[in-house]
This record gives C-alpha cells, structure tokens and sequence, in this order.
C-alpha cells in the first residue's frame, strides 16, 4: 500500500495526465497538523510535471480555511493559471460526483468550494 505522494512520484509519468482530482482531502484543521496537509507547495509542483500542458487540477473541499489555503499554494505555484472566471473559485461541475464527505458537509450547513487550475507550462 502506497500513499499518493509516492504513487505520483514513482507511478505516473511526466506530462501524462489530463486531469488530476482532488476531493475533499482531509483539512488538518488544528494550526499544529496543517504541515500535513496534502496540498503543499512540493505536491502542486508534482501535479504539475505530471499533467499535460493544458492539463488540469481539480480541487474540492467544504473547509473554507482549507479552501483559502490551496488557492493560496496554487497561485503561488509557478506553471498554473486559475480558470476561474469570477474570483478564485468555481461552480460546482455537474460532472463532480456528490462524495460522501460533500453530503456530510451540506448536512452540518458547510459551504463547498471547487477550484480548477490549469498547466501552463
């Protein structure tokens, strides 16, 4: 068993993916854990080399603070472009499928954020 981090790194091939997904990955939302978030700047940079040019990133999340926080490593990240039209997220894609973790937040009243950037280069 292999966690993502190591199956992006030693599995998938540079410049192979079209798409990368992320959904609802867990929030870490003490201060003290969020250096075990999974979206890092490393781990965008990893993404990156692994899409195509064109290729897109697709994250979701229903922790607000989580959300501001990966729009904040993906704008950073150099080699990515927001395709966002109207601020830093999107609608949600009828194509998304409702997860287990998204109903859970509708149900506690959380609000749900999609982001999707695209490699530029």
């Amino acid at each position: 068993m292999s966690d993502a981090i190591e199956v992006l790194a030693d599995c998938i091939p540079q410049d192979s993916l079209a798409c990368m997904q992320l959904f609802f990955a867990d929030p870490w939302h003490k201060a003290r854990h969020h250096k075990r978030r999974i979206v890092q700047p490393l781990f965008a940079q990893n993404i990156r080399k692994s899409l195509k040019i064109g290729g897109t990133f697709h994250l979701a999340t229903d922790w607000e603070n989580y959300a501001e926080y990966m729009v904040e490593v993906l704008n950073a990240a150099p080699g990515y472009s927001n395709i966002a039209s109207n601020g830093d997220y999107i609608e949600r894609p009828d194509n998304r499928p409702l997860t287990k973790f998204e109903a859970r937040g509708h149900r506690l009243g959380h609000g749900v954020w999609d982001m999707m950037y695209q490699r530029e280069k």
